[in-house]
């Protein structure tokens, strides 16, 4: 709604931006996915000791082929020699759980949908980039944030939401970048340069004149978070993981009973 009002009425970017909101009406109302592109599924479980991974992956598999057919999730997951749908969205890969031991007692569930058109503009950059006229240093990172978002322009579907990861190696670079996207849109970084970091990076962006779908506006990023991870010294990488405006994420806390206790989001 605060993207929606500070747009211009009239413009392109206010007619987008409330062809969004009637979707997302539309959607709430007929109890169908906000895109027909629905995505990746990806599940992160956070699971007290001597929790059965196994069997509640199994469960998770059952969940996503319900959610199939009901028409909540596309057919969407293709095997990647043969170009074959199973029609379930089950495969090598897919769904995509990953599971982490935590102290509390009850288990957490987070989900996010990530679309295929905000995943193709997810990049990563080594530094330096002597193209970018960018260093090793968090300046050198800004500058190719912001590279990032003005290369996808519309591409990706925004206004978007980044999830940023400094260091670390190429795969767990890109893995920590998009486990961002699991913050809260509201919450601030505990590290003081990188919430200082996250805000400029969102206001600067916001100033490119990209807006809502490509179209030009005020709003081309709805949030940056960001994290970091050590690395060997030759190599320094900044993954940048792109969500698109549906955001599609959903996270619950079960009981004992495996019953919804909290929702997250």
């Amino acid at each position: 709604m605060k993207a929606r009002s500070q747009e211009e009425q009239n413009t392109t970017a206010s007619y987008a931006m409330n062809i969004i909101k009637d979707n997302i009406d539309l959607a709430k109302f007929k109890s169908q996915p906000l895109c027909q592109d629905t995505g990746t599924v990806i599940f992160f479980v956070y699971h007290p000791p001597g929790f059965f991974q196994n069997a509640f992956k199994e469960l998770i598999k059952k969940a996503v082929v319900k959610a199939t057919q009901k028409g909540y999730l596309r057919q969407n997951s293709v095997n990647s020699l043969t170009g074959e749908n199973a029609g379930t969205n089950l495969g090598e890969g897919h769904p995509s759980i990953h599971f982490y031991e935590h102290n509390k007692k009850e288990v957490e569930i987070k989900l996010v949908l990530k679309g295929g058109g905000c995943e193709n503009v997810s990049t990563q950059y080594s530094l330096p980039d002597t193209t970018l006229g960018a260093g090793r240093d968090l300046e050198g990172v800004r500058k190719v944030v912001i590279d990032a978002v003005y290369k996808a322009q519309g591409k990706g579907c925004g206004p978007g939401a980044l999830g940023v990861c400094i260091g670390g190696d190429r795969a767990d670079s890109a893995y920590n970048a998009k486990k961002q996207l699991l913050r809260k849109l509201d919450d601030k970084n505990t590290l003081p340069d990188l919430a200082k970091l996250e805000k400029e990076i969102v206001e600067t962006c916001n100033k490119l004149g990209i807006g809502p779908m490509g179209f030009g506006g005020k709003t081309t990023l709805i949030s940056c978070k960001m994290t970091h991870a050590n690395r060997v010294p030759a190599s320094f990488f900044v993954s940048i993981s792109y969500m698109c405006w549906a955001f599609r994420r959903q996270g619950v806390v079960l009981d004992k009973k495996n019953t919804i206790k909290t929702w997250l989001y």
